[in-house]
């Protein structure tokens, strides 16, 4: 994320000298991509960042997958995963339950009341769509508010919690990476600057607040990090007790940081005809990308079929969840608020009975959703079987196997 910015006491120049009042040095850390040859940020500490008094393992949920065989679409109702009163006892970060998932994404669930423990992604970057609620994320930079229809994007190594408000349940869908999360290059000047076509800019993206120092002894922060284990899909957990709280960080600045973007910011672009799913882009991964459907005016050609075409994805499964709205193109098959349908590469798909004809003469869509295509095929965590309309692969035709 090439926005630069900067917040609380740090030097004049990089790698020099930065004292507090009694004289004694600040603890300059970079913290950079890509074998520091990418986006990088310097945070100044109170105390060393590295020291440790304590290490042990921390048992991760079922990070496992089944295949998708044999293969079908599958609809997952993800709001049967956590029942009414279930999520005050649960938090953001322990409390996730795998949906779907492969070596490059893994997209989880949770519905949460709880302050999560300190926590950092070792593994990726994260961005978590937070579909209903609102939080603050504390982390290492600083605070940042967060609500309904947020995209937030943590970076690789951001030691983090989230605090949700505690009147109503913070429900978090997941998309946890195996790199980094940005926007897509296309967007994107030689510079890093948005462009004029791109549908959201640097206006629009809201970082953290300034560092807030905060006193602790042996303080806990759970990591999540590569592993051997495939059980766990190749990922393992350690916790780390820290002799000083980690958040002890008195200015920062760079252009690696958490950020937030809301999607009611997502400028859609619409045209004559049916507009394809690049579109309707907004963050790129290695191995998958994310779009988002908002409410838009829809095609203006006089000729227009305004739901999309039946559609084949070659290269890719397809991964919608719905979060808002009314979505036009799967009105009788069960879908609703709460819903991930999964198209997998090899299955052709689109509206459902009736909706190419609904929508003749329709001229905007009050819909919204998030989309993931991932480009190697996707297992089922615990999370997608535990909640799949079983119905769902037979709705196109009426009837299933058994006739």
């Amino acid at each position: 994320m090439a926005f630069y910015r900067q917040a609380g006491t740090i030097p004049r120049k990089r790698h020099t000298q930065h004292r507090r009042l009694d004289g004694s040095l600040y603890c300059e850390e970079l913290m950079g991509e890509e074998g520091f040859s990418a986006d990088s940020a310097l945070l100044y500490h109170e105390q060393i960042p590295s020291a440790i008094v304590d290490a042990r393992p921390w048992t991760l949920r079922d990070h496992s997958t089944v295949p998708n065989e044999p293969l079908l679409p599958r609809h997952l109702r993800l709001h049967d995963l956590f029942d009414s009163q279930e999520w005050k006892r649960h938090d953001v970060v322990t409390a996730r339950r795998l949906v779907l998932g492969n070596a490059d994404v893994r997209i989880c669930y949770a519905v949460a009341g709880e302050v999560s423990p300190l926590y950092r992604n070792a593994v990726g970057d994260e961005c978590i769509y937070v579909e209903s609620g609102s939080a603050t994320v504390q982390t290492v930079f600083g605070p940042l508010a967060v609500g309904t229809g947020d995209y937030v994007v943590l970076p690789r190594g951001t030691t983090h919690r989230w605090v949700p408000s505690l009147d109503e349940p913070l429900r978090a869908y997941c998309i946890e990476a195996n790199s980094h999360i940005a926007p897509p290059p296309r967007y994107l000047s030689r510079f890093g600057q948005f462009l004029e076509h791109a549908p959201y800019c640097e206006r629009d993206l809201r970082g953290p607040g300034a560092p807030e120092v905060v006193e602790g002894t042996d303080v806990e922060v759970l990591i999540k990090h590569r592993g051997s284990g495939a059980e766990k899909g190749g990922l393992a957990g350690t916790i780390y007790t820290y002799p000083r709280h980690p958040f002890d960080v008195v200015g920062w600045d760079g252009c690696l940081y958490p950020y937030a973007f809301n999607i009611t910011d997502f400028e859609p672009i619409t045209g004559r005809i049916h507009q394809p799913p690049p579109a309707h882009q907004v963050f790129a991964g290695t191995g998958f990308v994310i779009c988002n459907f908002v409410p838009r005016k829809v095609d203006y050609h006089p000729l227009a079929v305004p739901v999309p075409y039946y559609h084949s994805n070659v290269d890719s499964d397809e991964v919608m969840f719905y979060c808002g709205g009314d979505y036009e193109a799967r009105k009788g098959s069960g879908i609703g608020l709460g819903s991930v349908s999964l198209h997998p590469g090899g299955h052709s798909h689109g509206p459902q009975p009736g909706a190419v004809e609904r929508s003749l003469g329709v001229e905007s869509f009050d819909e919204l959703a998030v989309m993931v295509d991932t480009f190697r095929p996707l297992g089922l965590g615990e999370g997608g079987t535990a909640s799949e309309d079983p119905a769902y692969p037979w709705s196109w035709s009426g009837r299933g196997p058994s006739g």
